[in-house]
């Protein structure tokens, strides 16, 4: 089966913050000598992050450039506020995106968080769909598989679907392929990476890291083989080395789910910073870049065997 593989700009959240000239035209360019055929692009921010700002010049500049490249495109922002969406909508428009990616800013208990999010997207995806987008909501660290689920089914239009992340489930405890199971009639598109669990010993409270893709714990390969058994071709690279993120409050191990085994097995001090970072404020920018790229090459390697290992034909091989 014949795979076009995307990356995400997150990939190389530290090249854009500490690498001078570092854009998103050298971000493109750079996931074009790595093979990919596509980016996804953080707007995620007032300034629209990996873009560099809100100038109409800067989305025609990376229009033009990704058209010459023969690149997809797909946006990323936060939040279902109708207003701030339908002006991500506009800008996703502009620049000639597929899909927008979003997940909820709303508060409360999870009943509360889902009723808010689907009124505001019910709202939403008739302007999504009359601009030809698909808004694609996560799974991002906030609803279980089951709820997301939930979310989509009320809304109930064709503009709506689901961004399954690898690892966000675990977020609230939540195993992955459990979720996958939930989410799988209405995902979109999949954001493959890698995790590790941390114990609050170690990083002040339990913790998922993010570790370079194929040095972690997540079930890669069957969670892949299920996406591709589904019909599912969008698959994103994310590199997440240096990310981290705790366990939500009030979130209990849900069925299947025993931390420290499995897909929620713990990495065990010392920690080399090529494999684990807790505290990024112990690396210079120059380590940061350096070991981002490092971990962002080894995991691409890792990333491609497991396409391979199941079949796939990559439209770029290296």
């Amino acid at each position: 089966m014949q795979i076009e593989p995307t990356i995400h700009s997150f990939s190389l959240w530290h090249h854009f913050a500490h690498k001078p000239g570092f854009d998103c035209i050298s971000y493109a360019d750079l996931a074009a000598e790595m093979g990919f055929k596509g980016i996804s692009l953080s707007l995620n921010n007032p300034n629209y992050r990996h873009l560099g700002g809100r100038d109409i010049w800067r989305m025609d500049r990376l229009r033009a450039h990704l058209q010459g490249l023969g690149f997809s495109l797909e946006v990323d922002t936060s939040g279902t506020d109708p207003v701030h969406m339908t002006e991500l909508l506009g800008a996703a428009h502009r620049m000639g995106a597929t899909s927008l990616r979003t997940y909820t800013r709303h508060t409360g208990t999870p009943e509360q968080m889902m009723a808010a999010t689907i009124k505001d997207l019910a709202t939403l995806a008739p302007v999504a769909s009359d601009l030809g987008i698909v808004i694609v909501l996560e799974n991002h660290e906030d609803f279980t598989g089951p709820e997301l689920a939930r979310i989509v089914d009320s809304v109930g239009h064709p503009a709506l679907k689901i961004l399954y992340d690898y690892g966000n489930s675990q977020m609230v405890l939540e195993d992955p392929e459990a979720a996958l199971d939930a989410v799988l009639p209405h995902v979109h598109s999949v954001h493959f990476k890698d995790h590790v669990m941390v114990r609050p010993e170690h990083a002040g409270q339990l913790k998922v890291v993010g570790v370079p893709v194929g040095d972690g714990f997540l079930p890669l390969s069957r969670l892949t083989k299920r996406v591709l058994d589904h019909g599912l071709r969008r698959i994103t690279f994310e590199n997440v080395w240096a990310y981290s993120a705790p366990i939500r409050e009030s979130r209990f191990p849900l069925k299947g789910v025993t931390v420290g085994n499995g897909s929620f097995a713990f990495a065990d001090p010392p920690f080399d910073p090529a494999f684990v970072v807790l505290d990024q404020s112990r690396l210079s920018p120059q380590q940061l870049v350096d070991l981002e790229y490092a971990a962002l090459i080894r995991g691409n390697t890792a990333f491609r065997a497991v396409l391979t290992g199941l079949g796939c034909s990559l439209s770029a091989d290296q």
